[in-house]
């Protein structure tokens, strides 16, 4: 009787497990691929903002860009906590890691030291975040997925108060 239960139990969860997967797969097909590839953009950005915010945070010379950095690492990090939730209920398996192109501007201010990497930070936060600003506010506008698309217009806002603070941040060290 156990054995038999036992086979009885693992079927279940089986087809479970089964049903699950195509569920999954199916919302990950219901997904535009233009929503898509907003969303394996945002996830590169995002993670390329924290990385670079931590980064900032670390070897910043000034305590406006540590600062700055620091919030970054907070507020993508939230907003990446999100887009995944978001990925994993549509069925997108959003990267791991970052792909060479953000990888290699990681890699450029890994290289620089004071007032040089504030500079150069200070720069690559401008540049990022008028792409971003561009990228999210074209999702929120012609986005197909209604939760992508509420998470873009969210999401710009906080792009567009970043990119204030930069240039700002950017203003002030002139």
């Amino acid at each position: 009787m156990t054995k038999i239960s036992t086979k009885i139990l693992i079927a279940i969860f089986s087809c479970i497990a089964a049903v699950t997967l195509i569920s999954q797969a199916r919302a990950a097909d219901s997904v535009c691929s233009g929503d898509k590839i907003f969303v394996m953009k945002a996830a590169q950005g995002g993670m390329t903002e924290v990385n670079l915010g931590q980064l900032a945070a670390d070897k910043g010379t000034s305590h406006t860009v540590k600062d700055f950095g620091e919030e970054m690492v907070t507020d993508h990090g939230n907003a990446n906590t999100q887009l995944n939730s978001i990925a994993i209920s549509k069925g997108i398996t959003l990267p791991s890691k970052l792909d060479s192109k953000h990888q290699e501007m990681v890699d450029n201010l890994e290289g620089l030291s004071g007032a040089d990497f504030d500079k150069a930070y200070v720069e690559a936060m401008i540049v990022a975040h008028t792409k971003d600003n561009s990228l999210f506010s074209k999702e929120a506008t012609f986005g197909k997925d209604a939760d992508i698309k509420s998470f873009a217009a969210k999401t710009d806002e906080m792009v567009k108060m970043h990119l204030s603070m930069i240039q700002d941040i950017q203003s002030k060290m002139k």
